[in-house]
């Protein structure tokens, strides 16, 4: 069986990502990575949660629970219900005011002709799914009852 560990550093090395550069792209601290890829630390769920979605894999798949990289009903049961979990306030910091954003190394990683493919090629096969299509026909059939 494939642990967490072994699975972070799996989809790392797709994107082509250092460590620290994983690390930065999901606002966790330098060494975050390392200390989850060599399982010195346990990724929190919410660390869990960010990782998943930003490699576009269901938490069971990320924690080596599944081999199925998008099963959706697996994540509708791993993710916990909005009434019992509520939503910290997302904290914004100021970008330094003597480097522009495209500096940074999150700023670079999103400006970078990879990550834009890749997250092209993520929607475009959660669109396909039929997970994804369930959730356009209904997203579609709402916005046409609001115009009547």
């Amino acid at each position: 069986m494939v642990t967490m560990a072994q699975r972070i550093e799996e989809l790392r090395t797709e994107k082509g990502l250092s460590r620290p550069a994983l690390s930065a792209a999901l606002g966790f601290p330098k060494m975050a990575m390392e200390k989850f890829e060599t399982g010195r630390q346990t990724p929190t769920r919410e660390q869990q949660v960010k990782m998943a979605g930003f490699f576009g894999v269901s938490l069971l798949y990320l924690r080596g629970e599944s081999r199925d990289r998008t099963s959706m009903e697996s994540w509708v049961d791993a993710v916990p219900d909005e009434e019992d979990t509520p939503a910290p306030p997302p904290v914004r910091k100021a970008a330094p005011k003597s480097a522009p954003a495209e500096s940074s190394v999150f700023g670079s990683f999103m400006n970078s002709k990879q990550f834009q493919d890749s997250l092209h090629t993520a929607i475009l096969d959660v669109l396909r799914s039929p997970e994804g299509q369930a959730l356009l026909t209904n997203l579609i059939r709402k916005e046409l009852d609001g115009r009547k």
